[in-house]
């Protein structure tokens, strides 16, 4: 009894520090994903097309999502009331995470689960574990707190962290051999963007970034001319240009999607009645759960998703600008990188503006990886926004106790 007394003394204690705002929306987008996840995969689980041709009850999906927010849920609360951001930048705990998070990735390529090519997953029975997106979280925590620990020589000397920037780099690798474009795409959005923010590598970017980009374009239309590239790669660049020219082919399911996401209109064809989720998009609950939203809900409610996972992105920037500390700051830009890109990665390739790539979009796609590794950075921001108000509220008690001289 003095256990629990004292434990709702400290969340008393800590919880007008949680940014709320933050919380909602992120309770608001989970709770949205739940619904779509049933309303998208209820009629395919009963028809097996989702489970391998073995029909499974219609809240077969829906009953793991919710498996899965719940222990999103209880991580988010923990990390919120009881975590202090300044425990992740000890040595031990950074170093830890590291060789764990290595090992994990070389897991994956000896015991890993395929899945649509990609060799991405560690099947632990109740769950298939996707290391890369953990790697996400530990290289949000291990850069800022590398470059904050060698700064302020570091910003003129990047070889100061050539090691772990070599190491990451090595992880991304161990990423791509497991035939995961996206999501090498998308930790090397985090990491440039990490950089660029803390002003490392950006004048050698703006010098030499034309250059690369102009010499990769070449090297890439080359090797597809004298056909070296993959024939799903191509296929998958091809119908950028125009899904439906190859709608009976390899634009079907972009060529659809575009479909879905028309129909709605603006208030949508009603919840539970979209037409294209019985069979035309090949992942309604997970890739293409975006376009079954717009179809359902119409622009609506596809604007309400945009809108929330907007507000994220733009209050981790707003955190990053009331810090003077560059472990906060660059732990909140590597979030909104996080979530801001995966969602436009997301969005571009279902609507072909770019490739297909097959990520999921945050907080609303099926999946326990992706759920859990983004609640944990929800949760970094989090802390991370509670320590920042905590300093405040010091410096503003030591400006007000200093004894003013006339």
């Amino acid at each position: 009894m003095n256990n629990l007394k004292a434990i709702l003394r400290h969340v008393a204690k800590y919880s007008k520090f949680i940014d709320y705002p933050l919380v909602v929306t992120y309770i608001t987008l989970c709770l949205i994903g739940l619904v779509m996840v049933y309303s998208a995969s209820m009629v395919a689980a009963t028809k097996g097309t989702l489970t391998g041709g073995v029909p499974v009850s219609g809240t077969y999906f829906y009953t793991r999502q919710l498996m899965y927010v719940i222990m999103s849920f209880v991580i988010v609360f923990f990390m919120a009331f009881f975590m202090n951001v300044k425990f992740l930048q000890q040595k031990r705990v950074q170093q830890g995470m590291m060789i764990i998070i290595f090992l994990l990735l070389l897991a994956t390529l000896v015991i890993g689960k395929n899945i649509n090519g990609s060799k991405s997953w560690i099947n632990l029975g109740f769950m298939n574990l996707q290391a890369s997106e953990l790697l996400k979280i530990a290289i949000i925590l291990y850069l800022p707190y590398m470059i904050n620990k060698k700064r302020p020589q570091v910003f003129t000397n990047s070889k100061l962290i050539r090691g772990p920037i070599v190491f990451i780099l090595l992880c991304v690798g161990l990423v791509f051999l497991q035939k995961d474009v996206g999501q090498t795409m998308l930790i090397l959005i985090i990491f440039f963007s990490i950089l660029f923010y803390a002003g490392i590598w950006v004048k050698q970017l703006l010098k030499y970034g034309i250059g690369i980009f102009i010499l990769g374009a070449v090297v890439f239309g080359a090797a597809a001319l004298f056909g070296w590239l993959p024939s799903y790669l191509v296929a998958r660049f091809s119908i950028v240009t125009n899904p439906f020219k190859y709608e009976s082919g390899t634009g079907y399911h972009v060529a659809n999607s575009l479909m879905a996401i028309g129909n709605g209109g603006l208030f949508g064809k009603g919840l539970g009645n979209s037409v294209l989720k019985l069979g035309y998009l090949p992942e309604p609950h997970t890739d293409f759960i975006f376009a079954v939203i717009c179809e359902e809900l119409g622009l609506i409610g596809g604007m309400l998703v945009l809108g929330l996972l907007f507000f994220i992105v733009y209050r981790a920037f707003q955190l990053a600008s009331q810090t003077t500390s560059y472990f906060y700051k660059l732990v909140c830009v590597g979030i909104a990188s996080y979530i801001g890109s995966q969602t436009f990665v997301n969005l571009g390739g279902i609507s072909a503006l770019i490739p297909l790539t097959g990520v999921p979009l945050p907080f609303i796609s099926f999946g326990g990886s992706s759920m859990i590794a983004l609640s944990i950075a929800l949760g970094l921001l989090l802390i991370t926004a509670k320590q920042i108000k905590l300093d405040k509220k010091r410096a503003k008690q030591q400006h007000v106790d200093i004894p003013r001289k006339y």
